[in-house]
């Protein structure tokens, strides 16, 4: 994988666990998460006029990749009301890249060296771990923690094959986003109504901000599905455990315990093997 590839993906590593550390704090997720796809589909719709539009071969793929985020959000909230945020992100997070290593292979035939396999179930492994810190795993938790880590799988496979196709990853990015970022709200509102998405809460900046940011973290990703395995892009896209990890730590007065840093060793590893 070409070494800038492998710099923009650990910066976007970084960026999506600079917006969760920000976000994570909020009590109703779903209606943080709905805030954010507001900010990502104005942000889209600004871009839009300025990037040329993808080929028409990529379209499907950005419909089914927006209504695949969308059951991500679902399914990411439902795993938080229903277990614990250190088990359920772990696992979520944690198998993915090997779910898309092995859909990639299966339906675009994309090979991946022995290396670069063996760093991908390294990030995975290590990420996993982090759920039995001193923890028994909560079951009635775990079929929303795999489905996220399903849906996290299936729609970065789309999108990998739809920026392939489109033959302009930030166009794809842009009218996929905002077709997400509209979708989101729709949803909202049909669970909960106008008034409560619209009403004004404490932590909307953040929010709105997170959601900014996530756009930027998600095209860069894109972006290197384009000219990368995407298994491995998604492994390194993983580290942003690691980075979660840091920023909890020297920011927010996280214990940074022996499990946790021999964790972080193994996802570092295998960043490392990948890259």
């Amino acid at each position: 994988m070409p070494f800038h590839i492998v710099l923009l993906i650990l910066f976007a590593a970084l960026l999506h666990a600079s917006w969760n550390a920000l976000l994570r704090g909020g009590a109703d997720r779903l209606w943080s998460m709905t805030v954010m796809c507001l900010a990502v589909a104005t942000a889209s719709a600004l871009i839009a006029p300025f990037v040329t539009p993808p080929a028409r071969a990529s379209w499907c793929y950005a419909g089914l990749s927006a209504v695949l985020h969308v059951g991500y959000n679902l399914f990411l909230v439902r795993s938080y009301k229903v277990g614990d945020l250190g088990q359920t992100y772990p696992i979520s997070r944690g198998s993915s890249p090997i779910l898309i290593a092995l859909s990639a292979a299966f339906f675009v035939g994309e090979a991946v060296t022995g290396v670069a396999l063996l760093g991908i179930a390294l990030v995975s492994g290590g990420i996993v771990s982090l759920a039995f810190n001193n923890r028994r795993l909560a079951v009635p938790s775990l079929p929303y923690a795999l489905g996220t880590g399903v849906f996290i799988a299936a729609y970065s496979v789309t999108d990998g094959i739809g920026a392939r196709l489109s033959g302009a990853p930030l166009a794809y990015t842009v009218w996929m986003c905002a077709l997400w970022g509209v979708l989101m709200p729709l949803v909202y509102i049909g669970l909960r109504g106008t008034r409560s998405l619209f009403s004004w809460r404490p932590g909307v900046a953040t929010a709105l901000g997170g959601g900014l940011v996530s756009l930027l973290a998600y095209a860069i990703i894109i972006y290197a599905m384009s000219y990368a395995p995407m298994g491995a892009v998604s492994a390194l896209r993983e580290t942003s455990v690691l980075f979660a990890a840091l920023i909890g730590y020297w920011f927010l007065g996280e214990a940074f315990t022996l499990r946790k840093f021999l964790a972080c060793a193994v996802i570092a590893l295998g960043a490392v093997l990948i890259g």
